[in-house]
């Protein structure tokens, strides 16, 4: 623990420095050796990769339609249950995003408008590890599905000679997604940034992975013309605001729940009370011994920070300056708080709000800015699956007025063809 007021500037910010993305020299001329073979080999690059990745005998790169049709039947009751609930509130929160063409009148005879479309295509990226992930699939899927995207594509990891789980399947099903593909890592995003002749070329790739799967889409992004990324990624973490009426074993689980993550994972926590803290240190240590993953949540805390505020005004505005992907409010009278909320990609409000309900089924999307990104972007909605244009249309009569204002602004800029094409229409003589 830290005591904020009594620490250097230089503590401070090391309390809050982010453990290193792994992006090396080495996960640069790896990926693009990967994105070469790609491009060069296709399909057969892929189906190596898979051999020699994921110690594959016999890959395949798509899922036939059938086995995609079956997977609710390979689910219990309660896990198919599950994924729809979880489905129909991640619909009927994002549904209420849909957008509506914009038509506005800027003067007499001009005509503007702003018109959304979806985006033709897109890839979905689940990663495999060590478990499903359809909560993955769902978050990025409904909004595709709700957007109205023609193309959707998801790529997933398969290792040995396990098959795709039947969850990720199913969630796929619900969001009409019927080209899955058994691939994983650079490759799979080279894949569907590039084409094969099995898998179709998208437009924008979404979804989290490791150093090599982000690394391939920043290096696609800059290098395909009309090819772009989600957002940038980094290790997930969560940052908790406490009080001295926190609850210390609520405190506890939410950071163990993203601190099991993995091991670059961060959690922090910011508490008024030097008793809640302590408390909350003890808890960790109970929980920890009944977790499957406590030796990555352990490596994860040697990243983490308990930092002693004065005040909750100054815990909000530590937390600002990090800009957390996810916002815990372990506080009294949190509503009354809710202002001072800044840069954070999701907040979670009060003692029955735990991080975990956003990851699966609250409804928001789990997919959301990292190491500080909320400053600038936002979680993943609806509208990152659409592209706007503007549209407009002027009358003789509304151009003879707006020239008042083109042709200086044109004779200004030393642009005389610019000043042409509205003169010429004109009938006025240069």
């Amino acid at each position: 623990m830290i005591v904020w007021n009594e620490v250097s500037e230089s503590m401070q910010k090391s309390a809050l420095c982010r453990p290193a993305i792994a992006v090396s020299e080495k996960v640069m001329a790896v990926t693009s050796s990967i994105i070469e073979s790609v491009k060069n080999q296709g399909d057969e690059a892929l189906l190596e990769m898979a051999k020699n990745f994921d110690n594959r005998k016999s890959p395949r790169l798509l899922v036939p339609q059938e086995e995609i049709e079956q997977s609710a039947s390979a689910l219990s009751t309660e896990l198919k249950e599950a994924i729809e609930r979880a489905y129909q509130n991640i619909r009927t929160f994002h549904e209420c995003q849909k957008p509506s063409d914009i038509s506005v009148q800027t003067q007499p005879g001009v005509d503007c408008m702003l018109k959304f479309q979806a985006i033709e295509s897109v890839g979905l990226y689940v990663p495999g590890g060590s478990a499903p992930l359809p909560s993955s699939v769902l978050m990025q899927g409904v909004c595709a599905q709700l957007a109205g995207v023609k193309t959707i594509v998801l790529a997933t990891p398969v290792k040995g000679d396990d098959s795709i789980h039947p969850a990720i399947l199913y969630a796929a099903k619900l969001c009409g997604i019927n080209t899955i593909v058994e691939a994983g890592g650079a490759g799979a995003i080279a894949a569907m940034a590039l084409g094969t002749s099995t898998i179709p070329k998208v437009n924008k790739v979404f979804g989290p992975g490791n150093s090599y799967v982000t690394m391939a889409k920043q290096l696609l992004s800059q290098q395909l013309p009309g090819f772009a990324i989600d957002m940038p990624a980094g290790p997930s973490e969560v940052l908790v605001i406490a009080d001295d009426g926190a609850n210390p074993a609520f405190i506890a689980a939410d950071l163990l729940s993203q601190a099991e993550h993995g091991e670059d994972s961060q959690v922090i926590l910011l508490c008024t009370s030097e008793s809640v803290i302590q408390e909350t240190k003890v808890e960790i240590e109970q929980q920890l011994k009944a977790l499957s993953r406590a030796n990555i949540a352990r490596a994860a805390l040697e990243n983490s920070s308990f930092i002693l505020t004065e005040s909750l005004e100054q815990a909000f505005s530590i937390s600002a300056e990090y800009g957390p992907e996810h916002l815990i409010l372990q506080i009294r009278r949190a509503d009354d708080y809710l202002d001072q909320v800044k840069n954070a990609g999701s907040v979670f409000v009060g003692d029955f709000t735990p991080e975990s309900a956003g990851d699966y089924a609250s409804g928001t999307n789990h997919v959301l800015p990292t190491y500080g990104y909320s400053k600038v972007y936002s979680s993943l909605n609806l509208l990152d699956f659409y592209r706007t244009y503007t549209v407009q249309q002027i009358t003789q009569n509304g151009l003879q007025e707006l020239s008042r204002a083109i042709l200086p602004l044109a004779e200004a800029e030393g642009l005389d063809a610019h000043a042409n094409a509205v003169t010429i229409r004109l009938g006025v003589q240069q």
